[in-house]
């Protein structure tokens, strides 16, 4: 394999890496997974991910699933992207930890979120309820995550981040993508808890971001208009579905 392929679905958690692969400038292609027809679930798919789950990145080590693990592979097996610490670097422990703590407890409680009756069954109150504790739970992190972008600003926007050039790691990214489906899931029940303005540096962060090309780029592929992150709207892609 000469280049990168990256099973995707739009608005899905390969755009993280989408995002990752242009803002690297690695050359790859895309593969529709078509969740309206539940490719998802079919044999060709299972048979590179056994969990189902997008995304799913091809590569000459074989294929490798789980977001953080394609952004942490990526990040060591091209250093000169800057967009990973490498191992010897000071910053590769705190990046590390902000970088699972975003997978394991921010993702995993979103996908709770979106999905409720998957993890507490079909009855309105129970999901309410656990939506409830979820948004709680949730904004503690988004405080968290602001707090450490405001301490440590060079895990989020490379080793010169008051630089306006400098561009963003492959945490930036992950939590961007996040922020943006707070903004716009569960559909049909109140967002009003999220604010962007309660995170005022990650705020400044997904304003930084719009203005990359690797931004632009994926928005266009992906039918997100021009301010993904800052001003969302549903995704309106040329091929494929979001849910």
């Amino acid at each position: 394999m000469d280049k990168y392929r990256l099973h995707y679905a739009p608005d899905n958690a390969s755009l993280v890496i989408r995002l990752t692969l242009e803002e690297m400038g690695l050359s790859y292609d895309t593969a529709l997974v078509d969740r309206r027809a539940g490719a998802q679930n079919g044999a060709a798919y299972r048979a590179l991910n056994p969990t189902g789950l997008i995304p799913v990145l091809e590569t000459p080590d074989g294929a490798i699933f789980e977001t953080a693990a394609i952004l942490l592979w990526l990040g060591d097996t091209h250093p000169e992207t800057a967009l990973v610490p490498a191992p010897d670097s000071p910053q590769r422990a705190a990046f590390l930890k902000w970088l699972f703590h975003a997978s394991n407890t921010l993702h995993a409680d979103l996908r709770m979120l979106f999905y409720p009756e998957k993890y507490i069954g079909a009855a309105p109150d129970d999901q309410r309820r656990l939506q409830a504790m979820l948004k709680v739970r949730i904004a503690t992190h988004l405080r968290n995550l602001d707090a450490a972008c405001a301490t440590a600003p060079t895990l989020f926007i490379g080793p010169s981040a008051s630089d306006d050039r400098a561009g963003p790691s492959a945490l930036a990214l992950y939590l961007a993508c996040m922020m943006r489906w707070m903004a716009l899931y569960p559909r049909n029940s109140d967002r009003s808890w999220f604010r962007l303005s309660d995170t005022p540096d990650l705020a400044r962060l997904l304003s930084r971001l719009e203005t990359r090309a690797s931004t632009v780029t994926a928005a266009r592929a992906e039918g997100l208009g021009p301010t993904p992150f800052t001003q969302p709207h549903l995704a309106q892609p040329p091929e494929g579905s979001a849910t």
